[in-house]
Formats: structure tokens, sequence, C-alpha cells
């Protein structure tokens, strides 16, 4: 139950932020924030509760957690962060942005639970799915190269990725693409560190990375 009120907490405390930074309740775009992280918090809690060693894993930064990607994770926050105050202060309180048709909406929630889909078929695949980069030798790490894992080496950003593009939909802010568009970068340089360290750590990786070409995005990278 501490990852599920974990989850729902944070979603809480960014939607609280998100309200704040509108300045209304009557905020549909806040309610729709809300409801969509809701559930899919209420996804990856069923969808992992049966995994106590992988739940235990995601839930704290193991030994070995590199350097590098602590602070990319960092920064990532606070660019989320950043999206979320932008995405307030424009649809909410100054409107920046020019009205989205309801279409867009639709498809922000629609980004979101497909990105939110292939996230959990990666994580149900590979039992080491932790939440930050390391060698898990306490763990007895092995490659992963089945399921979604034979289209891409690292299915879990690609739905991210995904996911993070839902965001200014989902809100209807035009200028939170720019804190999106930084997101999305740095996902794509933890791709590429997280890659070219397990290539050197992780044995069978390497042979892996000959067989499965591209690590995030089908046929291009």
């Amino acid at each position: 139950m501490k990852f599920l009120i974990k989850a729902v907490f944070t979603t809480l405390i960014f939607s609280a932020i998100l309200f704040l930074c509108a300045g209304k309740i009557n905020y549909f775009q806040g309610w729709i924030f809300l409801t969509t992280n809701l559930v899919a918090a209420f996804m990856n809690f069923r969808a992992i509760r049966n995994d106590a060693a992988l739940m235990s894993e995601r839930s704290k930064i193991g030994p070995g957690t590199k350097l590098w990607d602590k602070l990319i994770l960092a920064f990532s926050g606070l660019a989320y962060l950043a999206c979320i105050v932008i995405s307030g202060l424009d649809s909410g309180r100054y409107q920046w942005s020019p009205d989205f048709h309801w279409s867009f909406y639709v498809l922000g929630v629609a980004l979101t639970f497909i990105g939110q889909v292939i996230f959990l078929k990666a994580r149900n695949e590979n039992k080491f799915f932790s939440s930050v980069v390391r060698i898990q030798t306490d763990r007895g790490h092995t490659v992963c190269d089945t399921g979604v894992y034979r289209i891409v080496r690292h299915p879990g950003y690609s739905g991210m990725t995904i996911s993070l593009l839902a965001l200014p939909f989902i809100t209807g802010s035009l200028w939170s693409m720019i804190p999106i568009i930084i997101d999305i970068i740095l996902l794509f340089m933890r791709t590429y560190f997280e890659d070219e360290m397990l290539k050197e750590e992780l044995s069978g990786y390497h042979e892996y990375a000959q067989k499965t070409k591209q690590r995030l995005i089908p046929n291009i990278w």
C-alpha cells in the first residue's frame, strides 16, 4: 500500500500546484489531469502489486546508482514541475494559448494511456525494471530480451515519452511544450547513457544490442 499511497500523494501534490497556478477550482483541464493521473497510478499499482521484489526495487535508490542518472532525474523533475506551473498559469489564469478543441483533450488522454500501457508492458516483462540506472548485482541482474524488448531496447522510456507528449494536450497549454521538450531531451540522454553503461557492465547486453538495433523508436533510433 505504501507504493500506491506514494503514487496517489504525488499526483495530488502536482494537481494542487496546477490548480493553485490556475487560480480557480472550476478549471476543467486540472480535473482532466487529476483524473487521468489517478487512473494511471492505480494501473501502475495493479500491475505491480504481486511483485514485491520489483516494488521494493522501484521504491528506493539502490546501491550503485549512477551520479549522472541522479542529475538527469533531478533536472527532469524540475522540467516536469515547470510544465505544471506554466500550464496552470497559461490555460487557467492568463490564457496565453488559444482555446483547444475538445478533440485535443481526448487525444491527450488517449496518448497518456497508450504510453502507460507500453510502460507497464515493459515493466511487467522485465523483473529488473528499476526506477534508477544501476547494475542490480544484489538481484542477479540479467538481460531482458523478450516481449516488447524485441522491438526496442528501452520500451519503458518509449511509453514515458508518449505520456509526456500528452501533457500539453491534457492541460490545454502550448507554452508547456517548452519544458516537455526539455524533459524528452533529458529522457533521450538518459536512454543513451544507460544503454552505453549496460553494454559495458551487463553481461550479454552487447549481444542483445546487436540483435535489437533501436534504443527507443522502432526503425529510427
